[in-house]
């Protein structure tokens, strides 16, 4: 869908807040659908296609990083989730990062930054891909979070999978490392030798497998995928 006529899945339970979010989106030519509990928003996002899911992390139900996890599960198409809340401790952030959050918005926000942040997530390249992608020998599937080099499978960590992902989905371009933090940590970046040892871990478990380089770092630039055979 184009970036002008987005089609939001909002899931909050304070109806005057939903209430002014619906109405600017809807303002800018843009549907939203509201759930107001998060099983319903579970339901509508894994039976429906958005390109947005905006998510509060207080819902009555259930914790909104069970939804998260439960939407980046079970969807067959990915859909960004930009996470709403009033919570703004980094430990609240980085349990959001780690369930599959796509973005992190501290309540209360401006609005038109809402609406922003929705239309970079939908220009991500991997929106409404599919949730399992293979690139020659190597297959990555975001919604079992499973990795499997020539149909064998490959223990990686959660950050070692998101690193993956956005690798995978940048291929076969490589990725800058500024990008990659953001991928992976949003607004929130760990400490500067975090991402190295994580990509050595990640290039450590794969190549068990592959038995050759297929993690590239490249210097001054970034990281690349390279050796998938998949031009064939």
């Amino acid at each position: 869908m184009q970036q002008e006529n987005l089609s939001i899945l909002l899931i909050e339970d304070n109806l005057a807040l939903a209430g002014q979010i619906t109405r600017f989106l809807e303002g800018l030519g843009w549907q939203v659908d509201f759930a107001d509990r998060g099983h319903q928003g579970m339901r509508l996002a894994t039976s429906q296609q958005f390109d947005v899911v905006i998510l509060d992390l207080n819902l009555p139900d259930c914790d909104g990083l069970t939804v998260c996890e439960h939407i980046k599960k079970h969807q067959t198409r990915i859909t960004p989730i930009l996470m709403l809340t009033a919570r703004d401790a980094f430990e609240d952030k980085a349990k959001g990062f780690a369930q599959g959050t796509d973005d992190y918005l501290t309540k209360p926000c401006d609005l038109r930054e809402l609406a922003m942040r929705c239309k970079a997530l939908a220009r991500r390249p991997s929106l409404h891909s599919d949730t399992l992608i293979k690139k020659g020998r190597l297959s990555v599937d975001s919604r079992a979070f499973s990795v499997e080099w020539e149909n064998e499978p490959i223990k990686v960590t959660k950050v070692g999978f998101k690193i993956l992902k956005a690798l995978i989905d940048a291929h076969p371009y490589p990725i800058a490392r500024t990008d990659l933090l953001q991928h992976v940590w949003g607004d929130e970046p760990p400490e500067s030798n975090a991402l190295k040892s994580h990509i050595y871990s990640l290039r450590k478990s794969i190549e068990h497998h592959s038995k050759q380089t297929i993690l590239k770092t490249i210097s001054n630039v970034g990281y690349q995928l390279q050796g998938l055979d998949d031009e064939e």
